[in-house]
């Protein structure tokens, strides 16, 4: 048969590969024969990758130590892990969620990456709207700067810290999305690709967390469509591989949405949007009056 996917001794990395989403993609990269560098906090135990590499996302010596044991040139990038924000607190939301990303493009991924390699994010469509003026008034500040220790620095002086962490998921969550786009401009045209999947409720190890954030499973079911149930890491997954591959070499700067129809329903107005559309302004500010 074929290898229409294309990762037959490419070489792959994965952050977050320990659970959920991140385990999953990284079992189906080996299946497809990929040479695969699994990056965790937490024991990968998944047969057939090449090396497991313990690193923490919310440090900078941490990720340059990790990437010293990854070779100079990468084939893809699937940058899966993060947090909530149950048990980190805002700021250290946003730096695992969006500066460690963000470090390693600018940092690692320019560098390493030749002509038809390939990026791609898991974000979350808790990131909608990230195109709203007011949404992309808050987080343009990160983008703009650059360097780890200056995102730290602007992220402090934001001086959200006090709002709840899975505020910062929300933030950083926009963030990443907005930076899929602007990623366009410094990797497509080198003919990197750079895409996104925007997943809906799915069953993973942070469910629970997501539980609390969203204030019950209830509300966590009313974003998954007509599925009626929450998707598998195994269903987000799939196509976080598929953008990544062969099978998507024309496809650039999208993001996909993953929510068996929800989002789209509540755009085209047909039905209340589960999420909310309320910006991210407006909810610093309820929040800043009590």
């Amino acid at each position: 048969m074929k290898d229409y996917f294309g990762y037959k001794d490419k070489v792959c990395v994965v952050t977050g590969a320990a659970s959920g989403m991140g385990k999953a993609t990284t079992e189906m990269l080996v299946d497809l024969g990929a040479v695969v560098y699994a990056l965790d906090c937490n024991p990968v135990e998944v047969d057939g990758i090449t090396k497991f590499i313990q690193v923490d996302l919310g440090n900078k010596e941490s990720i340059d130590s990790a990437f010293k044991e990854i070779p100079d040139k990468i084939n893809s990038f699937f940058g899966i892990a993060g947090v909530s924000g149950i048990k980190t607190d805002f700021n250290t939301t946003v730096t695992i969620d969006f500066i460690a990303n963000k470090y390693i493009c600018e940092e690692y991924l320019i560098n390493r990456m030749d002509s038809g390699s390939s990026i791609a994010f898991i974000t979350s469509t808790g990131g909608n709207y990230w195109e709203k003026d007011a949404n992309r008034g808050e987080y343009m500040p990160l983008i703009q700067t650059s360097g780890w220790d200056n995102s730290v620095t602007v992220l402090t002086s934001l001086n959200l810290n006090h709002l709840p962490g899975p505020l910062g998921y929300m933030f950083a969550k926009m963030a990443m999305n907005y930076y899929t786009a602007y990623l366009q401009t410094i990797f497509a045209s080198k003919h990197i690709r750079v895409n996104a999947v925007l997943p809906g409720s799915t069953e993973t190890g942070m469910k629970s967390e997501f539980s609390i954030a969203a204030g019950g499973d209830d509300n966590l079911l009313k974003a998954t469509g007509f599925a009626g149930r929450l998707a598998t890491s195994k269903e987000m997954a799939e196509p976080v591989v598929f953008l990544n591959s062969d099978m998507a070499s024309f496809i650039s700067g999208e993001l996909l949405i993953v929510d068996y129809g929800c989002s789209i329903m509540s755009q085209a107005k047909l039905q209340e949007d589960p999420m909310g559309a309320v910006t991210f302004d407006v909810i610093k500010n309820n929040f800043s009056k009590k």
